[in-house]
């Protein structure tokens, strides 16, 4: 059960990008179609990686198994608990999605979630920028996160190419 509920460390970035597009692309139909019942399903694949990673959720499991390995070249990997903090902010924002605008209908409330997801997703999927991972990063320097939680984010001298001071 334990395996279940964890999450990659790390994580192949190409995947994480296109998991990202494919939320754009839902969130996209939501506002083209004010098909607000495809906010469940949004809603679902965050929670699903959140809590699972790819495991139970199908695009996750797709972009992880047959997307990115087949048509994306080689992995790159980046580090779990920042993609994982992000995946958390994408199932609190598709979670208000799915009670303001499709189960209560306050459409105007949702829209403003929904314009937070074509932000976040169109960046990380158009450049790799991920803004749950700079939310985290930040987080980590105000103490509100351990460096337990992450020791690859607390010591980026490996990403600068010069030797850790530990």
């Amino acid at each position: 059960m334990a395996k279940l509920f964890s999450f990659p460390d790390p994580v192949n970035d190409k995947a994480a990008r296109t998991v990202a597009t494919v939320v754009l692309i839902e969130v996209v139909l939501i506002l083209a179609t004010g098909w607000w019942w495809l906010s469940l399903v949004l809603a679902y694949g965050f929670w699903a990686r959140v809590l699972t990673g790819p495991t139970l959720s199908p695009i996750g499991w797709l972009a992880q198994n047959v997307i990115a390995p087949r048509f994306l070249g080689e992995k790159k990997y980046v580090s779990g608990p920042p993609k994982r903090f992000a995946q958390g902010m994408g199932a609190f924002m598709s979670t208000c999605v799915v009670v303001f605008g499709f189960l209560l209908g306050w459409h105007p409330v949702g829209y403003v979630f929904l314009g937070m997801f074509v932000l976040a997703a169109g960046l990380e999927a158009g450049f790799g920028y991920c803004l749950g991972c700079k939310v985290f990063g930040i987080a980590m320097r105000l103490g509100l996160v351990p460096e337990e939680v992450c020791a690859e984010c607390a010591d980026i001298s490996g990403r600068l190419g010069i030797k850790s001071a530990a």
